[in-house]
């Protein structure tokens, strides 16, 4: 066995109505003053209301942050950090997606230690300390509340990551009432988002892939694949369901937060980056064709990674592990989507083909998961897969 370095969240509550008591579970560790990061669609809604009064209870003085957009700016991570200082805060809930729990993730650290955003981007690079922190998901996707990563947008389009165990929460909840209201679109788009990251972290070329990773994994391809279609088109309102597709994505979260994601997620971000399109969306979009991509030179041998995948993901699909079953596999997250409702072209979200190349150069600027990718990934690799998925 290769030496390898597992780390994940300290805490996991896992439980129907568990944010309703989030003041009570967090043990007071967010202090008196608690900054509240979420977005202004979930304030709408009003699902953080019972959340923060249970912080309130406890004696919290709550402020509450609720300008994150999608594939959140450097300005909103900035003004969230600002409102931190103003506020005093003594610790930060991130409360919503991906994009609400990175922004905590990093204003925590910032707010906390002080330190320069541009010297802490990469990996293993920041310093801390952070303020105390709380991640409470409301979608199964991101995986964000077990991953030591936080991804901005910088300038027009550029996707940046800071990665370091710095990030990783005191306490993430996972709540499937908070789910329940989701729609079809979105419920589909972060749950194969999730199902991306178990594949990635699976089959990644990391020198820390490792057997907790890999465990954690499989698991994640059997609760997303069992239970992905009946909270999209057959009971979206199956808590049951609902709280196995939340585990699920933390699972997968834990996976390749040690085990790192690789093309796929490369090639999604400049779609999410230039075009606004949902990371789950701009991952489902391009997964087919990476994978694709990966089998077609045998020797890296990722087709036995996906064929060892299939059985978990699609009961239907079984017998030894081979190059077949993988593209078996391959063909069965296609239909998946498409049955999701999902758009399946680049062209069907009205990416034009002339946008393609500047894709690609845009693509190669995320070395630190290309590295991670089975097989080597060129400038012209890239145009050819978006080429494919177009």
């Amino acid at each position: 066995m290769q030496p390898f370095v597992f780390n994940t969240t300290a805490r996991l509550i896992c439980r129907p109505g568990a944010a309703t008591e989030l003041g009570a579970l967090t043990g007071g560790i967010l202090g008196a003053d608690v900054l509240f990061v979420t977005d202004p669609g979930l304030r709408a809604l009003g699902l953080e209301r019972a959340a923060i009064a249970s912080l309130e209870n406890q004696g919290a003085r709550v402020t509450v942050f609720d300008a994150v957009e999608a594939d959140p700016s450097l300005s909103t991570l900035h003004a969230a950090i600002d409102m931190a200082r103003a506020a005093g805060a003594t610790g930060l809930v991130g409360f919503g997606g991906g994009s609400s729990m990175d922004v905590a993730k990093l204003a925590a650290l910032l707010a906390g230690s002080g330190e320069d955003l541009e010297a802490a981007w990469g990996v293993g690079n920041a310093k801390g300390p952070r303020l105390p922190l709380v991640l409470v998901p409301t979608t199964a996707g991101t995986g964000s509340e077990a991953t030591p990563v936080s991804i901005i947008t910088v300038g027009e389009n550029e996707k940046r990551g800071v990665s370091s165990p710095l990030l990783l929460p005191d306490v993430a909840v996972l709540d499937a009432d908070l789910t329940l209201g989701l729609p079809a679109p979105i419920t589909a788009a972060t749950g194969i988002d999730a199902m991306v990251h178990a594949i990635e972290a699976y089959a990644s070329k990391s020198a820390n892939n490792n057997p907790l990773s890999a465990m954690l994994a499989r698991e994640a391809m059997s609760l997303l694949g069992a239970n992905i279609e009946t909270v999209v088109l057959h009971e979206p309102g199956n808590r049951t369901a609902r709280q196995a597709m939340l585990l699920g994505s933390m699972l997968a979260g834990m996976a390749f937060g040690n085990s790192p994601v690789a093309a796929v997620h490369a090639l999604a971000y400049p779609i999410g980056g230039m075009f606004h399109i949902p990371h789950g969306l701009s991952n489902a979009l391009v997964l087919p064709e990476v994978l694709k991509f990966n089998i077609a030179e045998e020797a890296n041998q990722s087709w036995r990674r996906y064929a060892e995948l299939a059985p978990l993901a699609f009961p239907d699909l079984n017998g030894e592990a081979s190059p077949a079953l993988a593209a078996d596999f391959i063909t069965g997250l296609a239909d998946l989507s498409a049955r999701l409702g999902l758009p399946q072209r680049l062209s069907d979200c009205g990416i034009g083909e002339e946008a393609l190349p500047n894709m690609a150069s845009e693509a190669m600027k995320q070395t630190r998961l290309l590295v991670n990718n089975p097989r080597e990934v060129s400038e012209a690799d890239a145009l050819a897969i978006y080429r494919a998925a177009w």
